[in-house]
């Protein structure tokens, strides 16, 4: 037994011993679940083992997130599965397995007609999402493929309920493995705005915000989930693999990965997230450790305000939202060895201001003084939490303050930040 496992069983022994006289435990999970560490790539795989150990036991306020958690899971019990050829015409170029998303923030300028049936040109409305995004395209489906094999999976993770485990294996082979319905490993068609672009390198983020939640699923589901086999692994490693290799290597990759706002630090969450997932840890190291000098310097200001993201007319969203992808960073960032969190950059900015920043208006002390569509103060709550984790002493102690989003705070089950403001429909 090694090191590593020999700390694990003694701090589960430890947290047993604790525990004990709760609540009658939950359904025990199948073996591979109680004794296999998962290999997750955000979420850290011996803190999940540690939770699923006190769930075990009877702990009640882990139990009640556990209820919040079985809730949103039993709601996609009889949802989809989806599949990218479900839109009722395909992305430009013809091939129905082409991933298709519209800009949300573009607005036809004309009342459609024969000749004219988008109402083109397109103009932008920063901002104000178009409806019609919703329809006739992919960005939704996948939304819900994403949300419900993360939901799922834990589900199944900490309960041992095999319905979970099937059915978010029935969701991720729709999507990506089935050769009848798999999407194809790239984003060419994404965020494409009618009569302009067929493409956009920003449509990467439709991806980039959340597919990490689907690395962490697929691993959940490799510690022996029922119905989840070698074939499905084998097939998620090349699909991710492929996915990687045209991230890195597109114009489209490149053009995001140069972005100097949310979308730029969205990308090297998922270039990190992808190269871990994927076996190459010199990648991911190397992505978070330039992180450092490459957005934490250049984008975080003196007194860890975001100035690109405050520009913007959903300045809270923005300013919550680039920090779940710092802190998602700083996650990956534990497993290769790299401090993210304890890095200052020439002025001081630091990860731990730019959630200071944010504290008074999370815990509702003061009013957001920048501009905001729609303040939600929730939107926070996630990471002040991953701050708190990480030892800042101003977002621990504005804990008890913070907001819980719609459904429950999530947190103890699934320590890693969410868009909890998700403004994509």
């Amino acid at each position: 037994m090694s090191a590593r496992s020999r700390l694990c069983v003694a701090l589960v022994t430890v947290l047993a011993a604790l525990t004990t006289g709760f609540a009658a435990p939950v359904a025990a999970a199948p073996a591979a679940a109680r004794t296999t560490v998962p290999r997750t790539t955000v979420l850290d795989g011996d803190r999940l083992h540690l939770t699923k150990a006190r769930l075990d036991k009877g702990d009640p306020q882990l139990r009640r997130a556990l209820r919040a958690l079985t809730a949103r899971a039993d709601t996609w019990l009889d949802q989809g599965p989806w599949t990218v050829i479900d839109k009722p015409r395909p992305a430009p170029g013809g091939d129905v397995h082409d991933y298709l998303s519209q800009a949300p923030y573009w607005w036809p300028s004309r009342p459609p007609t024969a000749d004219n049936p988008w109402g083109c040109p397109y103009v932008q409305r920063d901002g104000e999402r178009n409806p019609e995004v919703d329809s006739g395209t992919d960005r939704q489906d996948v939304e819900k493929t994403f949300d419900s094999a993360y939901d799922l999976s834990l589900a199944w993770y900490y309960t041992g309920e095999k319905r979970y485990a099937r059915k978010a294996g029935q969701v991720l082979r729709t999507w990506f493995l089935d050769p009848a319905t798999r999407m194809n490993p790239d984003l060419n068609h994404a965020q494409f705005i009618p009569c302009k672009y067929d493409g956009r390198a920003i449509g990467i983020i439709d991806f980039s915000q959340s597919y990490t939640a689907v690395l962490d699923a697929i691993a959940l589901l490799d510690t022996g989930a029922p119905g989840w086999n070698g074939k499905d692994r084998t097939g998620m490693a090349r699909w991710n693999a492929d996915f990687l290799g045209w991230l890195k290597d597109s114009d489209f990759g490149r053009q995001e990965g140069a972005a100097a706002n949310n979308h730029g630090t969205f990308y090297d969450l998922l270039l990190a997230g992808l190269a871990y997932a994927t076996g190459d840890r010199a990648l991911a190291r190397r992505t978070v450790l330039d992180a450092r000098s490459k957005r934490i310097a250049p984008q975080i200001a003196a007194d860890g305000s975001q100035p690109q993201e405050l520009a913007r007319t959903r300045s809270w969203h923005y300013s919550t939202f680039d920090l779940v992808a710092y802190t998602r960073l700083a996650a990956i960032g534990r497993h290769v060895g790299v401090d993210l969190w304890a890095y200052r950059g020439p002025d001081g900015q630091s990860l731990f201001k730019a959630v200071d920043y944010l504290l008074p208006a999370a815990t509702g002390t003061v009013a957001w003084p920048h501009p905001e569509l729609e303040f939600l103060r929730y939107a926070a709550t996630d990471v002040v939490h991953a701050a708190a984790d990480a030892g800042d002493a101003r977002a621990r102690t504005a804990v008890p303050a913070l907001e819980a989003p719609p459904g429950g705070d999530l947190w103890a089950l699934r320590p890693a930040a969410e868009q909890l403001d998700s403004i994509t429909g």
